[in-house]
């Protein structure tokens, strides 16, 4: 139940307990009344005048009346009027306790307006940006400071993600210009002809690690990227996408011996091309540098609606490996990183990618050895 639900229904339940015990207590108190007043006048009722009520009840009473006739009435009075009492304050609880209950649904309502405002704030800022502010009016009360605390926290957010980008965007600039100049350098010292085969060899080790360490700093970008900066989404089909990574890394499945197998229905979704392509690409990569030695494959597979899934052959994975998967920096038989096979970010960012756009990943081991990697995207529909 909501709290507005359970508010009533806590209302509801104190009112009508209260209301039924005052019920009662009335009801107790009117009955002792009654037979107090009845039992000291029990003596005294007879009357001569056959017209006379006894206690407001216009009954003929006969001179010859008797005093248990009399008692008779007295106690037909007394029930009539306890009766009467116990109908009309049941009505009562009944109109009492309605009242009640419609009346704290609609002030609790309005009471939690505010609330409910600071929680779709908060799920837009979350699906969005930081830069949205609740800005409630209001009585300074709790809930007032509770949305000023929020809306600080919110600032104080939004001014280290700005910094955050800064950084990310002055590091791109600062980290790949060095690295390009130095592999620039490299080459231009090896095409000389007077290069002897030992600078050539070095250049060739130097070429190596330069390219480890732009595929490392491009995968920190990316990652960086997709976790702070809402992406830009258009239509997006991931097939598309899944014929063009598969035509690029067609050399290096060759090259590893590996078999790339395909069956792509159109997939559409809304995106950021750049990030999904990557993750995509990542998630073939994947597939083919941790395969078998030899007679290795990977099929790439869209749908249902908003799913691409790359399984390939490879070593057996246990379930409880699989969380050590998407940890950057981390990979299966050790904690160091394996740089001819990567950077140990690929799945890392195919996993934030997935969150940037509200969907998930997830990966199952194959009972033969290997893995199959699924990317699931909200789809595109109808009413999309």
């Amino acid at each position: 139940m909501t709290f507005r639900t359970r508010l009533t229904v806590l209302c509801g339940v104190v009112v009508l307990g209260a209301s039924a015990a005052l019920l009662g207590l009335i009801y107790l108190l009117v009955a002792n009344s009654l037979d107090r007043v009845l039992g000291s006048t029990a003596q005294t009722m007879m009357t001569r005048d056959d017209q006379d009520p006894i206690f407001g009840l216009a009954v003929p009473v006969p001179p010859d009346t008797s005093l248990d006739q009399i008692s008779a009435l007295q106690e037909q009075f007394r029930s009539a009027t306890l009766d009467s009492l116990l109908l009309q304050g049941t009505i009562a609880f009944a109109v009492v306790g309605s009242a009640t209950v419609l009346l704290v649904w609609s002030l609790g309502g309005r009471a939690l307006r505010p609330l409910r405002r600071i929680t779709d704030t908060a799920r837009r800022v979350a699906d969005r940006s930081l830069h949205e502010r609740i800005a409630l009016d209001g009585p300074a009360d709790e809930i007032k400071e509770l949305a000023d605390t929020f809306d600080t926290m919110l600032d104080r957010l939004d001014r280290a993600f700005d910094g955050q980008r800064r950084f990310v965007a002055n590091a791109s600039h600062e980290l790949r210009t060095p690295l390009t100049t130095q592999r620039t350098l490299v080459e231009v010292a090896m095409r000389r002809k007077d290069s002897p085969p030992e600078l050539r060899k070095l250049g060739d080790s130097l070429l190596l690690i330069n390219e480890r360490h732009e595929r490392l700093l491009e995968g920190l970008l990316t990652l960086a990227h997709s976790e702070n900066e809402p992406p830009v989404t258009e239509p997006v089909d991931l097939a598309d996408l899944a014929r063009r990574v598969t035509d690029q890394t067609g050399a290096e499945a060759a090259a590893a011996g590996v078999t790339i197998r395909s069956s792509l229905a159109a997939t559409p979704v809304h995106g950021d091309p750049v990030l999904l392509e990557r993750a995509v690409q990542n998630l073939v990569e994947n597939g083919i540098r941790h395969n078998l030695a030899e007679d290795g494959w990977v099929r790439v597979e869209t749908g249902p609606p908003g799913t691409i899934s790359v399984t390939n052959s490879g070593a057996v994975i246990t379930t409880e490996d699989l969380p050590r998967l998407f940890e950057p920096f981390r990979r299966l038989g050790g904690d160091r990183i394996d740089s001819r096979r990567g950077s140990g970010l690929g799945l890392s960012i195919v996993r934030s990618v997935a969150h940037a756009h509200g969907g998930r990943v997830t990966a199952e081991p194959r009972p033969g050895g290997g893995l199959t990697v699924s990317l699931v995207l909200p789809a595109i529909t109808a009413d999309s």
